[in-house]
Order: structure tokens, then C-alpha cells, then sequence
């Protein structure tokens, strides 16, 4: 959430710097608004500040008066009555006006950062480098044919169980995805992150906290008869982990890695990618999350995403890195470093970590905040997965391919999933 005394003090600044995200934002409304809330703080002030002195006046008249029945010190206390009356209807105009503030402000997005390359949209992304050798050759089965010919899921039984965009894992297939699960947290783990399984159920004022609500509602499931959302990712109940905290700046960074299911709607992409792993209704992350001294968190962007690296390369996967330009960043971030697998079949990179930098926006909606030099101020927070399981398991199946229908498990999860090959029966 931005300060709403930066958009009460300086909105051309404000709207010039939510304007790199490619679109005109006025804020006109919403800056009288916020001149309005600073014209009732003034008033209920300088009421509080009159009826503290008469209230005093009133004191001095009690202990010098000896007439019960003196005339001027019930004018006094009436007097009193009406301050306290005037304060009560400003502090009611004040709570209404703060919901609407509140409401308001969480629509708009976060900053970009001036480090992100200026663009439009994906297409003015910038690749920072490639690694390891992709699989260039004609006639590469897709991931899904793969699987089929494996028997490791099935999605045709799964429209009975649910409905369309969600898989069933059979066999190999569900012994892979845990191997990839807690090859992943042990990792993660050993290097420095405290392992968390958060509810996969969130309230709305988590949702808020993290910033998929109210922009994001679309893309979630609700529960109708309770206000429970099923998470869209760990990323909402980590935010939510330390809502309304001052955290110790000693304890700071706080490293967090947690498995969890991810449900989406996926508004807006039918049509694409309705085979496969890529982009289901429901599917398991491994995700991994930092509080930071807010001075420190640009080190740390580069920290959380080298560590989301650290899994493509133990398992040989090729990818690049990208820096997101402006106009296409998460609502959330200020600046996000993506990691795109390559998928040989399709002959291109597909994304399967977002590393973003979200500076003290999530905090703020949040209310966690540190004390440096005994000065209060709210923390940084930056998330990342580490990674996406179906789309790693369609990356091992794609590069893993061989010849003969064989899939080669890459020597690192070996120990984890207890061969070196899927073979078909």
C-alpha cells in the first residue's frame, strides 16, 4: 500500500511514478480525500486541545467554588458536554472517511522500481543471461504425450472428480512431485529458510495484506459461506505470518520456505495451455519468503533469487533470467527477476519463478514494521518460488526424454525418487 502522506503531500509525484507501469493513473479524488482526512485530524486536535483546557478551568472552578448550585460551572460543564459531542462527530466522519481511504488507496499498485528496464508489456522484458544447454531437436514429444505414454496422470478422470484444469497425478507421476517436494524444502531448508505449511484456506484480510484483494477477487476461489478464500499461493499466509508485528530488527532476516496447494481461476487464459501442467486450477509450489531490514533488501532480491536458481541448476534444467520491465510487473512488486525453464517441445522458455522485491508495499497493508536505531518504520518483504512443481515436472519430462519412451531423472533427485528412469510398463 502506498503512504498516504506521499499522496497527500506530493500526487504529481505519485501518479508520474504509477504511470511507468504503462497507464495514466489520476488521483485527483483520492487526494482530496486524503486533504479532507488531514482537515479532521486538525479539527479534532484543536477540540481536544480546547476541551483539555476547560476541563482544567472546570477543575479549578470545582475546587474553588463552595455553592453546589453555582451557575457558571454548570454553563462549564455544558460547555464540556458539547466539545465532547463536536469531537465524536468528527472522529465518526473520520473512521467512515479512513474506510473509504483504506479502500481506495489498496487499489492502486506498488512503485516500479528505477532499476526495472521501462516497457509496455512482456515484450520489453530484458534477459540478464541463459544457462546450461537447451534441447534443440524436430519431433520432441510435449510433456502431456510424455505422461500419457508413462501413465503418470490423468486429466480425462479428473473432469469427473472436479472439472476441467485439474489433474489427477497416477503412479510414477505422484512419486515424482513429492520427490520434487521435499527435494526442494531440503534444500531450501539447508540453506538458511525455516520450513512452514501454512492453511491453505486465507481470510480476505490476508488476501489484502498481500495484495490480491481487491484487485485479484476474479482469480480466486471463495468458500460462500465463510469469509475464506483457498490461497492462490504460500505468498498470502506468509505476509499474513507476522500481521500487525513489530519483529525484532536483530532477528531480521526472517527466511521462510513452505510447501502448499495453489488454486486459481486463471481468468482469462482459456484456450491456452489446456493440456498439461502449466496452467491448472490447482497445483503445488514451494514457496520462499523474507522479511528484511528495508535497507537491506535489494541484497537480498538477489539472495532469494539465486536460491530459486539453486534448484534448476542441481537439476540441470536450462533457463534464463529476466528482468521485468514496468508495465508488466505483479501489482505487488517493485521489481521482479523471473526464471523461465526451457520446454524443448515447444522450442522456448516458460516462466516458473517469479523472484520480486516488494519493498515495504505488502507491509504496509499488513501493519509489520522494525525498530532501527529507535526509529519504527515498516520492513521489506520479498518473495519467490522455489519452484513451481508441475512446470518443473514438465521440464524434467521434456529434457529428460530419451529415445526409447524413457524419461532420465536428473541425478540430483535420484536419491529422492529412488530411480534414474521412468520407464513405460
Amino acid at each position: 500500500m502506498l503512504d498516504q502522506k506521499l499522496i497527500r503531500e506530493n500526487p504529481t509525484f505519485v501518479e508520474n511514478n504509477l504511470s511507468l507501469r504503462g497507464k495514466v493513473y489520476d488521483i485527483t479524488s483520492l487526494h482530496k480525500l486524503t486533504l479532507e482526512r488531514k482537515e479532521i485530524d486538525m479539527e479534532i486536535s484543536s477540540l481536544q486541545s480546547e476541551s483539555k483546557k476547560l476541563s482544567k478551568i472546570i477543575g479549578q472552578e470545582i475546587r474553588n467554588s463552595n455553592n453546589p448550585n453555582n451557575q457558571e460551572l454548570d454553563v462549564l460543564k455544558e460547555k464540556g458536554n458539547k466539545f465532547r459531542t463536536k469531537i465524536s462527530i468528527f472522529e465518526e466522519k473520520k473512521r467512515i472517511l479512513d474506510k473509504k481511504l483504506q479502500d481506495e488507496i489498496s487499489k492502486l499498485p506498488n512503485f516500479p522500481s528505477k532499476e526495472a528496464p521501462i516497457g509496455q508489456n512482456e515484450n520489453n522484458n530484458i534477459q540478464i543471461k541463459e544457462w546450461g544447454n537447451p534441447l534443440n531437436k524436430d519431433n520432441l514429444k510435449t510433456h502431456w504425450e510424455i505422461g500419457e505414454n508413462l501413465n503418470l496422470f490423468d486429466s480425462i478422470k479428473s473432469t469427473k472428480i472436479a472439472k476441467s484444469r485439474f489433474i489427477t497425478l497416477t503412479g510414477n507421476g505422484a512419486k515424482l512431485e513429492r520427490a520434487l517436494i521435499n527435494f526442494m524444502l531440503d534444500i531450501h531448508s539447508n540453506n538458511g529458510y525455516l520450513e512452514l505449511m501454512p492453511p491453505a484456506l486465507v481470510s480476505s484480510e490476508s488476501l489484502q495484506g498481500s495484495g490480491q484483494l481487491p484487485k485479484f477477487s476474479n482469480e480466486s476461489f471463495k468458500c460462500t459461506n465463510d469469509d475464506l478464500w483457498l490461497s492462490p499461493t504460500a505468498e498470502v499466509p506468509l505476509t499474513a505470518f507476522h500481521k500487525n508485528e513489530i519483529i525484532d530488527s536483530k532477528a531480521l532476516p526472517l527466511k521462510y520456505v513452505a510447501y502448499s496447494p495453489c488454486f486459481r481461476r486463471e481468468a482469462g487464459s482459456y484456450g491456452r495451455d489446456t493440456k498439461g501442467l502449466i496452467r491448472l486450477h490447482q497445483f503445488n509450489k514451494v514457496e520462499l519468503y523474507w522479511f528484511c531490514d528495508p535497507n537491506k533488501s535489494l541484497e537480498a532480491h538477489k539472495a532469494i533469487t539465486s536460491d530459486a536458481e539453486s534448484i534448476l541448476k542441481k537439476l540441470n534444467l536450462p533457463y534464463r533470467l529476466v528482468d521485468i520491465c514496468t508495465g508488466d510487473l505483479g501489482f505487488s512488486s517493485s521489481r521482479t527477476f523471473d526464471l523461465e525453464v526451457w520446454l524443448p517441445s515447444s522450442k522456448c522458455y516458460r516462466e516458473i519463478s517469479s523472484c520480486s522485491n516488494c519493498l515495504d508495499f505488502q507491509a504496509r497493508r499488513s501493519s509489520i514494521r522494525t525498530k532501527i536505531d529507535k526509529k519504527t518504520s515498516y520492513i521489506h518483504t520479498l518473495n519467490g518460488s522455489g519452484l513451481a512443481i508441475g512446470r518443473t515436472m514438465a521440464a524434467i519430462l521434456e529434457n529428460g526424454q530419451q529415445t526409447d519412451g524413457s524419461v532420465k531423472i536428473p541425478d540430483a533427485l535420484v536419491p529422492y525418487f529412488g530411480s534414474s528412469l521412468i520407464k513405460t510398463n
